[in-house]
């Protein structure tokens, strides 16, 4: 009975560490040294997509796309999304930057945990099944989730 009651306390600890961990996962400082696509221009103002945005691909990402879309674990896909000037050819503010990670965890969105921040970098609460996996979804369920692939890159 006491060692049913330390396996217990333990696999609570664990998952209470785990919530924790992806109720805060950081922006990474060096996203920007990553792979980058292709500067990206949806001008449709009925899009979600609305605006210029640049893609970032960590090196597991990277060879994920190279594997037409199959991401390993630990894979980081970083967008940063910036509004429209009323010259498209120029960059707006920034506006959002979303993360994805293949992590096992997230099997309720594909195996993916997607976090929102603002511009500042700070997160952006933004629910994940609610506001990016729903699209993921429809748009990319053969693709391994991700809608962008290699020839969004050069």
């Amino acid at each position: 009975m006491k060692s049913l009651f330390v396996i217990l306390s333990v696999m609570i600890c664990i998952l209470i560490v785990n919530t924790t961990e992806a109720a805060t996962q950081a922006l990474p400082k060096d996203y920007t040294s990553w792979k980058k696509s292709d500067r990206k221009v949806v001008a449709d103002k009925n899009s979600l997509f609305y605006g210029i945005h640049y893609i970032y691909a960590d090196k597991k990402a990277q060879n994920g796309y190279k594997s037409d879309n199959k991401f390993s674990v630990g894979s980081r896909i970083i967008v940063e999304f910036f509004n429209i000037k009323s010259d498209p050819s120029v960059d707006g503010t920034k506006n959002m930057i979303v993360m994805m990670q293949k992590d096992r965890h997230h099997g309720e969105t594909g195996g993916w945990q997607f976090t929102g921040f603002g511009a500042d970098g700070k997160p952006s609460g933004i629910d994940p099944v609610e506001n990016c996996f729903g699209c993921h979804l429809k748009e990319a369920a053969d693709k391994d989730f991700v809608i962008s692939t290699k020839k969004d890159f050069r």
